[in-house]
């Protein structure tokens, strides 16, 4: 095989709460988490030239050196394993950058198991996934895929059982939110809704929408729709529209609304479109698990 395709796959947080700061500035989590058929795809290829190693994108502005999670991934197997070769990654993006979405957490995860399964190296799921927490907390998950509660730093997981039917519209405005600035500015004490993840745990194990869409909360709401009001105004927008909850996904800006049937959905994400047509990042689809 010369070369594989691989799908980087968005994920959404149900439930997204903290509940401490270790001593390294990390911030321990407790989030529920789903991955969505909306994806990025990685084609891999095998070069014929030993030290080369490439990632480029259909979208320009994105860096295709160090900076970049996949190139970081694919140059940690490639001394690791000392593999022969050069690799070239294509990264066609279709999840919004900066979102929190995990697009380049995704694009990282499918780097690392694109890579290993191209080029045969010896390792398995769970190593990959305990050694793909070092470029990001979200990575592990994006690894596993499917519905997980994470805790730790997210890097934690449980699997869960696949969610109930439901569509699922996302919606980010065009603003750009650093995750870093959004928990350095979180203040674990003024919180004052949590979510109920085991509500959510048992809505997911009884596949009972209504008592997932119950217990779902975002706490880094406190700092993102305090400095961007529009994402309140989203969550209300899509509840009026039939959504059973909807919430900020990680550090934001991106919304989104889970709703129990497709033509629901499809009509909310006309409404968004239509009311905010500056936003060029809205879509309806639904979790998936591999």
């Amino acid at each position: 095989m010369e070369e594989t395709n691989i799908k980087a796959r968005a994920k959404i947080n149900l439930t997204l709460d903290v509940t401490g700061v270790r001593a390294d500035g990390y911030h321990e989590i407790s989030t529920v988490m789903q991955t969505l058929a909306l994806h990025d795809l990685l084609t891999i290829k095998k070069i014929y030239k030993p030290d080369y190693l490439k990632v480029v994108s259909n979208l320009p502005w994105l860096p295709g050196d160090e900076r970049n999670l996949a190139y970081r991934a694919a140059k940690y197997l490639k001394d690791r394993f000392e593999i022969a070769e050069g690799i070239f990654i294509n990264i066609h993006k279709a999840i919004p950058a900066s979102a929190g979405l995990a697009g380049g957490s995704a694009d990282c995860a499918a780097a690392l198991l694109g890579i290993r399964n191209l080029f045969k190296l010896p390792i398995s799921d769970e190593e990959l996934r305990n050694l793909s927490v070092q470029f990001g907390a979200d990575v592990p998950f994006c690894v596993m895929r499917g519905c997980a509660h994470a805790t730790g730093i997210g890097e934690v997981l449980t699997p869960l059982p696949p969610l109930p039917y439901m569509h699922i519209v996302l919606a980010k405005p065009p603003i750009i939110v650093s995750t870093e600035d959004v928990f350095r500015n979180f203040d674990i004490s003024a919180i004052k809704e949590r979510p109920d993840t085991q509500r959510v745990l048992c809505g997911i194990e009884n596949r009972n929408l209504g008592e997932i869409a119950a217990g779902m909360s975002n706490v880094l709401e406190s700092v993102t729709a305090k400095q961007y009001p529009i994402i309140n105004v989203l969550k209300a927008f899509l509840t009026d529209r039939g959504a059973a909850a909807a919430m900020m996904t990680g550090s934001g800006p991106a919304v989104f609304g889970i709703f129990a049937g497709r033509k629901a959905a499809e009509q909310a994400a006309k409404a968004l479109k239509e009311k905010y047509k500056d936003f060029n990042d809205i879509f309806v689809t639904r979790p998936i698990g591999f």
